[in-house]
């Protein structure tokens, strides 16, 4: 199994109640339900305050790198990420487990 950790960085200006950031997280929510790949899938706003901390946070599983591939080039993957693009930046981790 891998995991596909990614945690995302609001712009500067840029806060939870923004459109696009609401429609993003809403996206990004759905996607368990329609990617077929996907063995586990959470998402959500982070609780923190701390000035380290990231915004929004996707905690998901694949079966192996071929799901991950298939995860990453899903059109609706792509299409959440689209979103995204326009007002956030993120890190990403993958990792057998």
């Amino acid at each position: 199994m891998i995991r596909h950790l990614v945690l995302f960085k609001l712009n500067d200006g840029v806060e939870r109640d923004d459109p696009r950031a609401v429609e993003g997280a809403r996206v990004f929510a759905a996607l368990g339900d329609k990617i077929p790949e996907l063995r586990f899938w959470e998402c959500g706003w982070n609780i923190s305050d701390r000035p380290i901390a990231h915004d929004f946070a996707i905690n998901s599983a694949v079966e192996d790198a071929e799901a991950l591939r298939a995860y990453i080039e899903h059109p609706e993957h792509q299409a959440g990420v689209a979103l995204w693009r326009e007002f956030a930046t993120w890190v990403i981790a993958d990792y057998e487990f």
